[in-house]
C-alpha cells in the first residue's frame, strides 16, 4: 500500500466516523424514537437489568461494519471499503465508551479531567434522558451538542438508574 492510499484511507476513516454521527442522530431521532420505539423504550425506562431490548440496535448497527470488513477483505481486497468499515468500527467504539460507560455507567469508569466539550455532550445526553417517552426528547446526537447544552455546574449522575 503506498503513501497516497494510506492518506486517503485515513481521510475516509475520519470522514466515515463523522458521517456516522449524522447517521446515528438521524436513526436515533426518526427510527428509535419512531417506528422502533418498542425496542428503544427499554433504554428510557428505569430498571436494574444488565441488558435492554435496546441493545438489539447495537447488533443491527454492527452489521454494515461486519459486512464491509468481510466483503473488503475476503471477497475482494479493497482498502477504501476497509477504511469505511474501520470508520464505522471506530464510531461504534466511541459510542460504547461514551454512551454505555461514561454516561450510563454499565462499567464504572470516568476520567478525572473533564473538558467543557465532554461535560456538554454528557449533559446533553442527560437532558435527552430526562424524558421517558418517544415525544418531546431533544439532543439526539452523541459527538455533537450545541452550546445550549453546556452546563453551568456539571455533576455526573452516579447511578445507572439515574441516567435512564
Amino acid at each position: 500500500m503506498n503513501l497516497l492510499t494510506l492518506i486517503l484511507c485515513s481521510l475516509i476513516i475520519a470522514g466515515t466516523f463523522l458521517l456516522w454521527e449524522f447517521v446515528a442522530w438521524l436513526t436515533h431521532k426518526y427510527v428509535m424514537h419512531g417506528v422502533l420505539w418498542r425496542w428503544h423504550k427499554s433504554h428510557h425506562t428505569v430498571h436494574g437489568h444488565a441488558l435492554e431490548r435496546n441493545d438489539l440496535f447495537a447488533l443491527v448497527f454492527s452489521l454494515p461494519c461486519i459486512g464491509l470488513f468481510y466483503y473488503a477483505s475476503q471477497v475482494v481486497f479493497n482498502p477504501y471499503l476497509l477504511a469505511v468499515a474501520t470508520g464505522i468500527f471506530c464510531y461504534g467504539l466511541f459510542y460504547v465508551v461514551f454512551h454505555d460507560i461514561l454516561v450510563h455507567q454499565r462499567i464504572r469508569w470516568r476520567p478525572e479531567k473533564r473538558s467543557k466539550y465532554l461535560q456538554r455532550i454528557i449533559h446533553a445526553h442527560y437532558i435527552h434522558h430526562s424524558k421517558h417517552s418517544r415525544e418531546g426528547c431533544e439532543a439526539f446526537g452523541f459527538l455533537i451538542a450545541s452550546k445550549k447544552y453546556e452546563p453551568k455546574d456539571f455533576t455526573y449522575k452516579q447511578e445507572r438508574q439515574e441516567t435512564q
